[in-house]
């Protein structure tokens, strides 16, 4: 009876508390960008300075929801599960405002010139490379869609993130011009999360 208690406590808290705490905390980086947009706080080329901040929010929040397993297995903490979907939800959401930055407010929607970049600049490649991997991981991230594919085939599926994070590091990589530490240091984090994932699983 104690251990059913202890059960209903914490799926109580996880649904009260932790979820909408990291709901509101995943969202603040959206608001400080529209404080700062209102403000006129985002420099001399503003719509640069917007794309890169939603680029860095985007690779931030997948490497978070990345994590969320190598600490479930070296915790033991089952419970942050739950907080996986809705990281990953968050990571998408940055990733599309980040793309519909460039696309909207740098190429004006401009689809025959948005092609012809992402021929002709590999960084962009790389980018739309990790883009449609993400859209497939979101578009099935439904409880209805893991019924429907079956938990097998989601979960080969879904393991195609990784793939999406290496391009996203490798997007970032090759679009700086100077000061390779930031991409550098996302890459060995990823490193170390697919490292733990597979040493505890193996």
């Amino acid at each position: 009876m104690a251990e059913v208690d202890t059960s209903r406590n914490f799926e109580t808290f996880v649904r009260r508390w932790l979820k909408p705490a990291a709901f509101v905390i995943a969202l603040a980086p959206f608001a400080w960008w529209g404080y700062r947009a209102l403000n006129g706080q985002l420099g001399a080329n503003p719509i640069e300075a917007t794309t890169r901040y939603f680029g860095d929010w985007a690779l931030r929040f997948l490497l978070i929801a990345l994590a969320v397993t190598p600490v479930r297995l070296l915790t033991k903490w089952n419970g942050i599960a739950r907080l996986r979907r809705m990281l990953g939800l968050f990571a998408f959401f940055y990733v599309a405002l980040h793309v519909m930055s460039y696309v909207g407010l740098d190429l004006f929607f401009d689809l025959r010139l948005l092609v012809q970049e992402i021929v002709k600049r590999r960084y962009i490649t790389v980018g739309m490379f990790a883009l449609v991997i993400l859209v497939a991981l979101a578009a099935t991230s439904t409880d209805a869609m893991t019924r429907r594919l079956g938990g097998r085939r989601w979960r080969r599926l879904h393991s195609l993130v990784y793939p999406a994070a290496i391009a996203g590091v490798f997007h970032y990589y090759m679009m700086v011009r100077a000061g390779f530490i930031e991409p550098l240091t996302y890459g060995l984090i990823l490193a170390a999360l697919f490292a733990i994932r597979m040493i505890k699983k193996a």
